[in-house]
């Protein structure tokens, strides 16, 4: 999972202690597992979410979004979700229209939550912009992508952006280690004093006692990247599995003691998860990070950094041939003119690629990317040109018109006016030819050195 972003309309306030610089982790302290029946539920805090039978739901964006909102009802706020996956542009203007009313007869403010607000087109999310403006409603938008490509920049300007990164190694451990104690599932390697105290809590009960190895925690909060939610439904899922296949007891040993019980492995934990620790979005923020990071460690020319980016990407699922066309550009860009041949290794990279695919075209890929990590480097090309579009961009006035000794006169009319008089034609000289290409104006001007343009 990528990272999630609220973004709030600055009419909002936030509950003391939130939208600071420090934030605290909700996540670890706001994580209460349930179970009833031989089902296992979580709420939050005072809110409670995802009660479902046999089914963990732990919502982030929203949860905070309630928050937000229940800290606002003491003033009489009104509190309006949408998602914009289902919601239509009528919904919205339904929702800002009885805003208005209940502002302007009851003195009552809205806060307007939009679930996925990505999903909103431009001119959808351009229907909040006067009411946001003006007070109507207090937007409050979630979304798992990069809020800078996906939401309007007017809208987003009146906005304040709070991401939320994901959650370390050891805050995963915390949370599942708080699940696994309040489901009642022993821990293999613990101390005796707490495997003695388990064993007498699970006296009373008539259920087999469930046990699970400390590695398999250790690498379930792993493989989860940071998201609680993929966590415990991974935990659930192996859990459930067990006592399903567990109607056979297994010997499990703790602290010497062999003890009947199901026992859950870091396979089973793995198996309940189903998914690969390398977490890529092709379509979101994280597709533009690692292109970033391989660029950045083939200009700064590390190989070892290179190799991992370029994996990373095509362990995600990158496309083979989106990489090769930015080794292309780099080419030219990074390498220039100090390795001419770089760019001949850039294409036929490309074409190796389009010939065979993933996953034999990889290694073509890594020969290029270690080859530009070595390479020299220069941008004396990319620079220079670089110049000449800030002195196009720069110019005031109408740019200057091309000398008539360079003009084409494939006519007796341009010839008569003046088209191509004087050219020297190079060639026919044994000698330099001293001859000016650029516009009298720019007489002089080299752009291959640095100079305010």
């Amino acid at each position: 999972m990528g990272q999630i972003v609220l973004a709030l309309s600055w009419q909002v306030t936030l509950p003391p202690g939130w939208g600071q610089e420090s934030w605290p982790s909700p996540e670890l302290g706001m994580y209460v597992p349930l179970r009833r029946k031989g089902s296992w539920h979580f709420s939050r805090g005072c809110c409670r979410v995802g009660i479902c039978s046999k089914a963990f739901f732990s919502l982030f964006q929203t949860t905070l979004a309630h928050i937000i909102a229940s800290n606002s009802k003491k003033n009489g706020t009104r509190f309006v979700t949408l998602s914009a996956t289902s919601a239509k542009t009528n919904d919205v203007r339904d929702v800002i229209k009885q805003a208005e009313n209940e502002k302007r007869l009851l003195k009552r403010k809205t806060i307007l939550f939009i679930d996925e607000i990505h999903r909103f087109n431009k001119s959808q999310q351009d229907t909040f912009l006067p009411h946001v403006e003006c007070g109507t409603v207090t937007l409050i938008g979630a979304t798992t992508e990069n809020p800078s490509f996906q939401v309007n920049s007017a809208l987003l300007s009146r906005c304040r952006v709070i991401v939320l990164e994901k959650l370390s190694v050891e805050a995963m451990e915390t949370i599942l280690m708080r699940a696994i104690k309040s489901l009642g599932i022993r821990v293999l390697g613990q101390d005796e004093q707490h495997t003695s105290s388990a064993n007498g809590s699970d006296s009373k009960s008539s259920e087999s006692p469930v046990y699970i190895e400390e590695k398999a925690v250790s690498t379930l909060a792993y493989l989860c990247d940071g998201d609680a939610r993929t966590g415990l439904n991974g935990l659930q899922l192996a859990v459930q599995a067990r006592l399903t296949a567990g109607k056979t007891s297994h010997q499990a040993s703790i602290q010497g003691c062999s003890v009947d019980g199901v026992l859950i492995t870091e396979d089973h934990v793995k198996e309940g998860l189903q998914r690969s620790h390398i977490l890529y979005d092709r379509a979101g923020e994280e597709h533009y990070n690692c292109i970033s990071a391989l660029h950045k460690s083939m200009r700064g020319s590390d190989e070892n950094a290179s190799l991992y980016w370029l994996a990373r990407m095509l362990e995600g699922g990158e496309d083979p041939l989106y990489v090769a066309r930015r080794l292309v550009r780099f080419a030219s860009e990074d390498i220039g003119l100090a390795d001419p041949l770089a760019l001949t290794q850039a294409v036929a990279t490309y074409q190796g690629c389009h010939f065979i695919g993933m996953p034999e075209c990889e290694v073509i890929l890594a020969q290029c990317v270690v080859y530009f990590a070595r390479a020299p480097k220069s941008i004396e090309v990319y620079s220079a040109y670089s110049n000449v579009k800030a002195c196009l961009r720069n110019h005031q006035g109408p740019l200057p018109p091309v000398p008539l000794h360079l003009r084409n006169a494939p006519t007796r009319l341009m010839k008569d006016l003046g088209y191509g008089k004087d050219y020297k034609y190079n060639p026919m000289y044994q000698e330099p030819v001293e001859q000016e290409y650029l516009p009298e104006e720019l007489k002089g001007v080299d752009f291959f050195k640095r100079q305010k343009m």
